[in-house]
């Protein structure tokens, strides 16, 4: 089953498109690290998810509803970044509105997550430090016992030790129970810790959408003498590295037997970054007539 599924999705703000032509089937069961720079469509497509916006164009479904409908918020958890929480509001009190709202509520998660921070009912979310409001925000969503679990940025504004502790939290639910995961982030670092599957966005369309293993294995730098033409099969990913040698990342999914070339194996940061320095297919702003 695809959890989320867009078919020539755009979506635009005024005169500039944030989203174009956008084409993506997530598998259920993936925990999927959503990936480019500002200004990229992270949240846009996020919000898309989440039904908080409808596309401009295309169509897009998720858990095979339309976003936003009243049959699939019970099966969705959306975090905004930064953990958005009401902050004059006492812990006990925001956890007794959550258990209201949502048929699957399950305590025990938000309190042994509480219990393990050393917070109070009694609390105000004002005085809770960057780190706990990203822990009990994450406890609050996976509380309601959601299907497909939306983070946008969740750890963006967090120490490394708060991250790390965000981070293991929500691999320890994924392990727990049946759940599909999306979110954004900037630290690549990351995903292949947590992530399974990897999406690429850059200026409004998606460059890379596959998982881990696959764009690993099927990216490599081949490095071999400047006057040669690549290895069939070969595509290139990316501008070439102003060396005297040949030094291209390609995608390759055969063996190279020319003993001319020589294979180097990218990082994931690397793959990343030549897929975003490719040139858009589609123009951002809309045509003056």
């Amino acid at each position: 089953m695809k959890v989320i599924e867009a078919v020539g999705v755009g979506h635009r703000f005024g005169r500039c498109w944030a989203l174009r032509s956008l084409d993506l089937a997530i598998p259920e069961g993936s925990v999927v690290g959503l990936v480019g720079p500002n200004g990229a469509g992270k949240s846009t497509l996020l919000h898309l998810v989440a039904g908080l916006i409808e596309p401009t164009e295309g169509t897009i479904s998720v858990l095979d509803r339309r976003p936003g409908s009243v049959s699939v918020l019970p099966d969705l958890s959306f975090v905004a970044q930064d953990a958005p929480l009401p902050h004059r509001t006492r812990l006990g009190q925001l956890v007794s509105m959550a258990r209201a709202m949502n048929v699957r509520w399950d305590d025990r998660i938000v309190h042994d997550r509480c219990e393990e921070l050393g917070l109070r009912d009694d609390q105000r979310i004002t005085a809770l430090s960057g780190g706990q409001r990203a822990q009990l925000a994450l406890a609050l969503a996976l509380a309601k016992r959601p299907r497909l679990l939306v983070l946008d940025e969740p750890v963006a504004s967090l120490d490394p030790l708060a991250r790390r502790a965000f981070l293991q939290a929500l691999m320890t639910a994924v392990a727990e129970r049946q759940l599909t995961v999306v979110f954004s982030t900037h630290l690549l670092d990351d995903l292949e810790r947590v992530c399974d599957y990897l999406v690429v966005l850059g200026q409004g369309t998606l460059r890379l959408a596959d998982p881990i293993d696959d764009i690993l294995r099927d990216h490599t730098v081949l490095v071999g003498p400047s006057d040669r033409p690549l290895p069939n099969g070969a595509r290139p990913v990316g501008p070439k590295t102003a060396t005297r040698q040949h030094q291209q990342l390609v995608t390759l999914h055969q063996a190279v037997f020319d003993p001319v070339w020589h294979q180097v194996t990218p990082t994931l940061e690397e793959i990343v970054m030549a897929h975003l320095a490719l040139e858009p297919d589609q123009p951002r702003r809309l045509e003056v007539v």
